[in-house]
């Protein structure tokens, strides 16, 4: 199953990659600056058909469509068909098509692949995380010891405050600090070890799920930047780092 849900999210990487999304159809959803453009549509929709063939008894959660749907018991794949439609728009290269696989609630499967920089990730609960094939292992650093990363919830600006303080106070306690606008890829260049911690005022479970197998099966940590569990039923903050950044950024009550 995990090799065609990949073949899957290579395919979805096409349409990407024939994309020209700056000359169509653009559309803006509730919130500041938050788009969806003719091939997130197109992309989910290609997902939905060929994930329901691969594993028919699944529900389908996907960002363009019923986002009340809830993941319950049995097996739901939770899905972002472009994880970084602003960045695809503007062709910045760094937008992933993302697929978790949760069953009875809990993340089992996880791919994020960005066809701009033929990067595959993937996990399944108790077998490893990868990357193009290579076993991740992340490193148990502190904030001083990489790189920061961030998400700025734009389509939220009441979160726009606490953003930029937690960004102030952690920009002299790491390497440096970056904004690269896919939450999949963060989360996964986490578990790749380019990144020492990532965090987000507000996400909901498309942004996180597949990414969030990924880093556990890797040995990082995945909660909410209050140190409590990630649910896949409501939106969130989400925290997500080796182990001594996490305790690291979560002492400092940010």
């Amino acid at each position: 199953m995990l090799e065609a849900i990949k073949d899957a999210a290579r395919e979805a990487g096409k349409i990407m990659l024939d994309a020209h999304p700056a000359t169509g159809q653009i559309d803006e959803k509730e919130g500041h600056a938050n788009f969806v453009t003719a091939y997130d549509v197109a992309v989910q929709k290609f997902l939905s058909g060929r994930l329901s063939a691969i594993l028919p008894e699944a529900a389908f959660l996907g960002e363009e469509g019923d986002g009340n749907r809830t993941v319950g018991e049995g097996y739901t794949f939770i899905v972002d068909p472009i994880d970084g439609t602003t960045n695809f728009i503007c062709g910045y290269q760094q937008s992933a098509v993302s697929i978790g696989l949760a069953k009875d609630g809990e993340i089992a499967l996880g791919v994020v692949y960005n066809p701009f920089r033929e990067e595959m990730y993937w996990a399944e609960k108790g077998k490893g995380a990868y990357l193009n094939g290579n076993p991740l292992h992340v490193r148990d650093r502190g904030l001083q010891e990489g790189l920061v990363c961030f998400g700025t919830s734009p389509y939220n600006p009441e979160f726009w405050d606490r953003t930029f303080r937690a960004v102030r106070e952690l920009l002299p306690r790491t390497m440096d600090l970056r904004r690269q606008g896919s939450a999949a890829l963060d989360i996964a260049y986490v578990a790749a070890n380019r990144n020492v911690l990532f965090f987000e005022c507000k996400l909901s479970p498309w942004d996180y799920a597949a990414g969030r197998c990924i880093l556990e099966e890797a040995g990082g940590v995945l909660c909410t930047m209050e140190g409590e569990k990630a649910d896949f039923n409501r939106v969130s903050s989400i925290l997500a780092g080796a182990p001594a950044a996490v305790r690291e950024f979560l002492a400092l009550k940010l």
